[in-house]
């Protein structure tokens, strides 16, 4: 086989891994493995579902009352501690035309999603005009917010506006005054952080998909060109998000030398050639997808078909299945050491965690009394299994941390 046909064929088995469908299917394969007893690490208890699906949709109903749930996403962090975060930002963007509010939001929201990943139990953001101080995904969502707002990540320092320059010049610096980080103010992963944003620059000056516009507000106009009618498949988003970023992850597997992303070996994903034994998760891609709605409505477009999109493999979702007892630890390691992403043990916990939410789903919609169409997975999730997990996780544990420790460079979780 020629050289240009290694290529091809790697692109394209990297383009296999990167759907609903590859996700789904290699998750739940783990999870009859696991059914099983086939698994080194977890075994189930199929019986708390049901609990965990009550307990899920009595805290829907205490967080929305009307049983109006957005999705899961980013836009939801920034009005943390109670303070109207977003309305100001809309204000200050009320004077841009539709299209072009989006492109802003989505400059803000690529970044702060990026960004999003575990703070550690003790770093704080001090938001001075509040009086306000937040951490994990909150504290990072308006420390990120209070960045972009400034200008920070413009080369003209411009609020509201990212660009590749403004990006490229990031560093650990740059980073640990935004965020405020100190010797008593610790945040994990700056240098991956770091590595991350300068990616995003390369990623949106190299990529054909972001049409030289050098900023990751372009994605707008990318996925009007997809849509018919002003009508988006969701599986378009993803498809746009691995596409135009697919090469900022640091240090991942590659196929054939092609970056496959949040993609991991264990020996019960199944495939066959080039993907056997891989296991697709893209969870901050995930994320960023439904991060994405918001904007694109504002721009004018509807995104249907949501649940083509899966849950995302990270520890709050996950630590709430541990915590209630749906994943039962087969030895003593599992909850007593520290573990690296790329462990077995993480890979088999992402992945059940992804297939134990479309299982608890159906769940929760029916003590709810509503369909897949007014709750869709994302609902789900935000209604919500996230701070379900939370909330176990804070009862149980003085940090609030989660059950299983994972060793991460800022980048997965």
């Amino acid at each position: 086989m020629s050289e240009g046909a290694d290529l091809a064929s790697a692109q394209a088995a990297v383009r296999q891994l990167g759907s609903g469908r590859a996700i789904r299917a290699r998750t739940h394969a783990i999870f009859e493995a696991c059914a099983r007893g086939e698994l080194a690490h977890f075994e189930l208890d199929l019986a708390q579902l049901e609990p965990v699906a009550r307990q899920v949709a009595e805290l829907t109903v205490r967080r929305f009352p009307s049983l109006d749930i957005p999705a899961h996403s980013r836009f939801g962090h920034f009005d943390a501690g109670g303070v109207r975060r977003l309305a100001r930002v809309e204000q200050a963007l009320m004077a841009r035309d539709p299209r072009e509010r989006a492109r802003a939001l989505v400059d803000l929201v690529v970044v702060s999603v990026l960004l999003d990943a575990g703070a550690g139990m003790t770093w704080r953001f001090h938001e001075a005009a509040s009086g306000t101080a937040l951490g994990r995904s909150e504290g990072l969502a308006v420390a990120s917010l209070a960045w972009v707002e400034a200008g920070g990540l413009s080369a003209r320092g411009r609020p509201f506006e990212v660009d590749a320059a403004g990006l490229a010049r990031v560093d650990a610096a740059a980073l640990a005054r935004a965020f405020q980080v100190s010797a008593q103010n610790p945040l994990v992963g700056v240098d991956g952080r770091v590595a991350l944003l300068r990616a995003l620059a390369a990623a949106v000056t190299e990529a054909p998909l972001f049409g030289g516009q050098a900023r990751p507000g372009a994605l707008v106009d990318h996925l009007w060109s997809k849509a018919q009618g002003g009508v988006l498949q969701a599986e378009h988003v993803l498809s746009a998000v691995l596409e135009g970023l697919g090469s900022i992850w640091p240090g991942r597997l590659r196929i054939e030398g092609v970056p496959a992303g949040d993609v991991w070996r264990h020996p019960q994903a199944g495939g066959e050639g080039l993907t056997k034994d891989l296991v697709p998760f893209h969870k901050l891609s995930q994320w960023l997808s439904y991060s994405l709605l918001y904007p694109l409505r504002v721009s004018g477009l509807e995104v249907v078909a949501l649940d083509a999109l899966t849950g995302l493999a990270e520890y709050r979702n996950g630590g709430l299945f541990v915590d209630a007892g749906v994943l039962v630890p087969k030895h003593a390691a599992v909850l007593s050491e520290a573990h690296e992403v790329g462990s077995e043990l993480v890979v088999e916990w992402r992945a059940l965690t992804v297939a134990l939410l479309d299982r608890v789903a159906p769940l929760v919609r029916a003590r709810l009394g509503l369909d897949a169409d007014k709750l869709p997975l994302a609902s789900v999730l935000e209604g919500g299994t996230w701070a379900l997990g939370r909330e176990l996780a804070a009862r149980r544990r003085p940090d609030g941390g989660p059950p299983i420790r994972v060793i991460s460079d800022g980048t997965v979780f």
